[in-house]
């Protein structure tokens, strides 16, 4: 199973749309996984739209009608690996050990909020994964997304893809 994972977009706020690239890993993708901040209605719409099957969550940035139809916290299974998406995780210092208490029956967490590319492994096996932002890097060098496939019950092929 093919899955793109972006978060951050801002649209239209830090971009008009999601570049190129982007949809078309979109197309690719069995799965599309969106750690927030979304901004518009619109950009859940179109990612609803073309998206195989989408997974999502609001972020601090969404308003009530995005928080209408998302929720904080979203939990999948996908070929067998508990997924959680979350938009907020908190700070880096400590963030796995938070998060593997928090979220003990999950094997990957997708989180966004930072724009920061991340991709880490709690004492207990968590995997932490934030995608950055394909529309607005703040601080970072690059935009950045993210895609991964599912093999045989695990994550395989994490890359960071640059923009």
């Amino acid at each position: 199973m093919k899955l793109l994972i972006i978060s951050d977009t801002h649209l239209p706020v830090r971009a008009k749309d999601l570049p190129a690239p982007v949809w078309a890993a979109v197309d690719a993708a069995d799965v599309v996984v969106h750690a927030g901040d979304w901004v518009s209605l619109d950009a859940l719409d179109a990612l609803e739209a073309r998206a195989a099957r989408l997974v999502g969550v609001y972020g601090n940035n969404d308003g009530p009608a995005l928080r209408a139809r998302l929720p904080e916290v979203a939990r999948v299974e996908l070929d067998g690996i508990r997924m959680a998406v979350v938009h907020e995780t908190g700070a880096a210092t400590g963030r796995e050990r938070r998060c593997a208490l928090a979220y003990p029956e999950t094997d990957v967490l997708v989180f966004g909020h930072s724009h920061i590319p991340w991709d880490t492994t709690a004492h207990t096996g968590l995997r932490l994964l934030n995608p950055g932002s394909p529309t607005d890097r703040r601080r970072q060098p690059k935009h950045t997304y993210l895609t991964a496939e599912t093999r045989d019950g695990a994550l395989v092929d994490v890359r960071f893809h640059e923009l």
